[in-house]
């Protein structure tokens, strides 16, 4: 099988394997959650770990530990590529992600590997934190291009078409960071101002407030399409398990980007 090779290990997260292992391991070990809920799905930051990882370990650890299905991962195209699938294993410093080839085949996405090959830290950023927490688990990263709120919706749907007809068990992974480069007061207000707009699973009320006040998250169409497939799915609710933004790493706070962790069951 041909492997997606990492092209951000060393940059967004340590290269060498014992040191991942090590700093995966204190973002794990900080964690302090219970969930009692079944959750179908999550949405998680994908800057570097240093910044974004204590957040990340909270969306993973809303999912039971002992979970080896298959993630389906959504990430926004930061290079305008269109909506496609991989069919590649993606590499990581601790061992191989290999793909669901059988949902692959079964979703109406196009299999573009020319483009996964590109560097892409949505997708990227999620796969140590997946083989770290679930090492025997599969995944089918997603690149969503276009992120209007109708293509969202229609790719949520077609992701519930998959889900549906499964039988394996399947998580679906929303990759977003959220505001950008604002200072870190402005940073908290505007996104629980958005992310309140979607813990009743509103996908129109959580696009309207992202709209009108501009915030510049990057993955509202994958959030959207996570939301949409597990609001089908069954999913009620979501909550919101971790917020922090990158000010309180740096110490910076002119310039901050915010990071979310929330569960949808």
């Amino acid at each position: 099988m041909v492997t997606r090779r990492s092209t951000l290990a060393g940059m967004f997260y340590p290269k060498d394997p014992a040191l991942l292992e090590k700093q995966l391991e204190s973002f794990f070990n900080n964690v302090s959650l219970t969930i009692t809920g079944n959750i179908l799905g999550i949405v998680c930051p994908h800057a570097g770990i240093t910044y974004s990882g204590l957040t990340a370990a909270h969306s993973y650890s809303a999912i039971r530990k002992d979970f080896d299905g298959t993630f389906i991962v959504i990430g926004p195209s930061h290079s305008g590529f269109h909506d496609c699938v991989s069919s590649l294993a993606w590499e990581t410093p601790l061992g191989d992600l290999l793909p669901d080839t059988d949902l692959i085949e079964k979703l109406p996405v196009e299999v573009d590997n020319d483009a996964h090959q590109q560097r892409e830290n949505s997708l990227e950023v999620q796969m140590p934190f997946i083989k770290y927490r679930f090492p025997k688990s599969k995944i089918v990263p997603i690149l969503l291009g276009n992120q209007s709120y109708e293509n969202s919706i229609a790719m949520g749907e077609v992701i519930f078409e998959v889900l549906s007809e499964s039988k394996n068990d399947v998580k679906v992974v929303a990759s977003s960071d959220f505001s950008h480069y604002i200072p870190d007061e402005d940073a908290r207000r505007y996104d629980h101002y958005a992310i309140n707009g979607l813990l009743n699973l509103d996908t129109m009320e959580f696009y309207r407030r992202i709209y009108t006040k501009r915030i510049s998250a990057c993955g509202i169409g994958p959030i959207i399409a996570m939301v949409e497939a597990c609001k089908k799915s069954g999913a009620h609710k979501a909550e919101l398990i971790n917020y922090m933004t990158s000010g309180e790493i740096s110490g910076d706070y002119d310039q901050v980007v915010g990071y979310a962790a929330i569960a949808v069951e």
